[in-house]
């Protein structure tokens, strides 16, 4: 098995959505040497830095230094490549799935992946773990935890608003916009690295 656990974050243009979710579970995640984080986007401005105002929230939520992104575009061999795949809404996870649908069962949307954090009962956790899991390997019981969890969406209540597992498109909007999308990313990665941290105990 592979040494490391690479996290990819998708969106569209990969300078604002996913690069700050990208740059907070880096920066969370930090002292898990195994776990790497890593962003593309569906539609890439390939090339460009992070969006000023998403480096400004960046900034705003203790990353020091967003000034080294520069936009990648999505492709099958990135997807595939990746332990787990954080779309940040609907849409973009359709698009990955049909770019490479071997990848669904490790692709979730960020907020999805939040909230099946919060329905996910420690004791029923370990005990999939230790039946899938065949080594003590960390990175390998997070593998095994992608999968598991995966087979579990039912569990999910249906959104009254499904638009609500979207997280809000900032580009070229307003401060207050990038603020609420910031937010909803920050709230969202708080539970995913809970989850993250339950998996590897």
């Amino acid at each position: 098995m592979n040494s490391s656990f690479t996290i990819l974050t998708v969106c569209t243009g990969n300078v604002c959505r996913s690069p700050l979710a990208q740059q907070l579970l880096a920066a969370l995640l930090a002292d898990e040497p195994g776990i790497e984080v890593a962003s593309a986007g569906t539609h890439a401005l390939i090339g460009a830095p992070m969006d000023r105002d998403s480096q400004q929230q960046a900034y705003v939520l203790g990353v020091e230094d967003s000034s080294g992104h520069r936009a990648r575009q999505l492709n099958e061999q990135i997807l595939e490549s990746a332990d787990l795949i954080l779309a940040l809404t609907r849409e973009h996870r359709k698009e990955i799935v049909q770019l490479s649908p071997r990848v669904t069962r490790k692709t979730y949307t960020l907020i999805e992946l939040a909230r099946l954090e919060e329905v996910t009962n420690d004791e029923w956790l370990a005990s999939e773990l230790d039946s899938a899991a065949y080594t003590e390997d960390s990175m390998d019981r997070l593998r095994a935890g992608v999968k598991i969890l995966g087979a579990n969406r039912s569990v999910l209540t249906p959104l009254a608003d499904p638009n609500d597992e979207d997280v809000i498109d900032p580009y070229r909007e307003s401060v207050e916009v990038h603020e609420t999308s910031a937010d909803q990313i920050a709230l969202a990665v708080e539970s995913v690295v809970r989850l993250i941290r339950r998996m590897m105990a």
